[in-house]
């Protein structure tokens, strides 16, 4: 079976572990756009044991943190579609009140250009965050 998450990275690579990784879309709509991509072949949330389940929700949540402490977003949107790539993986968008969607929908029609320029935020920071947040023992927080 053809599957792209199975096949490619997904994106740039800012995190990973043998379970899951973290990778960053480019897009001047949304620069700090992420996915949490599960490592192997699953269709769904419920395929997963319930350990599997929480340990994904945890590298999302600590996205999330990351993403919050870093662009400091008006909202986050987390979403798990797969409806045109059938492999379990998380998008994690932050939001501002001037994207070009907003508040609609990142994937519906756009209600004005997006802005040019916004708070730059380097691959290397989100990856060095990401680590901190994502060491064993470590609670996410929004610091």
């Amino acid at each position: 079976m053809h599957c792209l998450l199975c096949e490619e990275e997904g994106g740039t690579v800012l995190w990973r572990d043998d379970f899951c990784r973290i990778v960053r879309i480019p897009g001047a709509d949304y620069p700090g756009l992420c996915r949490v991509i599960l490592n192997r072949h699953v269709r769904e949330m419920t395929d997963l044991p319930d350990d599997d389940k929480s340990r994904l929700m945890g590298v999302v949540f600590a996205t999330e943190c990351t993403l919050r402490g870093l662009f400091r977003p008006d909202k986050i949107n987390l979403a798990s579609f797969g409806n045109q790539v059938p492999h379990l993986h998380w998008h994690v968008v932050p939001r501002t009140a001037e994207d070009p969607h907003f508040p609609d929908p990142a994937w519906g029609p756009a209600r004005r250009p997006a802005p040019v320029g916004g708070h730059e935020v380097s691959n290397a920071a989100l990856s060095a965050k990401l680590a901190e947040l994502l060491t064993p023992g470590k609670h996410p927080s929004n610091d």
